[in-house]
């Protein structure tokens, strides 16, 4: 119970993507940990300017998808990532964020995140799979 209130200011929101439960619960919601994680994965898929009220909200990986794979891309990944969250997603400290294009060839690379949830000290790693070819049956 005391963990629980001790993450309790970690927010709760809807799910991502939305799920509706039966007619009497309404939607399912999302508490801390998988709030923070789903956030993350709304952050890096949200183009700025796609969002009416806030257009600065967003991270511009989209201008990447046809560039060639070499160093200087991996690092403007990186670092579009780690503006993005260090800008709006005030509930975590970034540790690191690596690009692996091991699966550059099949027209994706994964952008390993890890970061700490301030507040509790709990670190996390999440991987966002930024696919390079859209189309496809990836």
């Amino acid at each position: 119970m005391a963990e629980e209130n001790k993450k309790s200011f970690l927010g709760t929101g809807w799910s991502f993507p939305p799920r509706f439960l039966d007619s009497d619960q309404g939607i399912q919601m999302s508490n801390d940990d998988d709030d923070i994680a789903e956030s993350l994965y709304i952050l890096l898929s949200t183009l700025p300017g796609e969002r009416i009220m806030n257009p600065e909200y967003g991270c511009d990986l989209q201008s990447q998808v046809f560039q060639n794979i070499n160093n200087s891309t991996k690092v403007i990944i990186e670092d579009l990532i780690a503006t993005a969250i260090l800008y709006f997603e005030p509930r975590v400290r970034l540790i690191g964020v690596s690009v692996e294009d091991k699966g550059q060839m099949a027209g994706m690379i994964n952008v390993s995140i890890t970061y700490e949830v301030k507040g509790v000290n709990s670190r996390k790693n999440m991987v966002y799979p930024f696919y390079l070819a859209e189309g496809t049956d990836l």
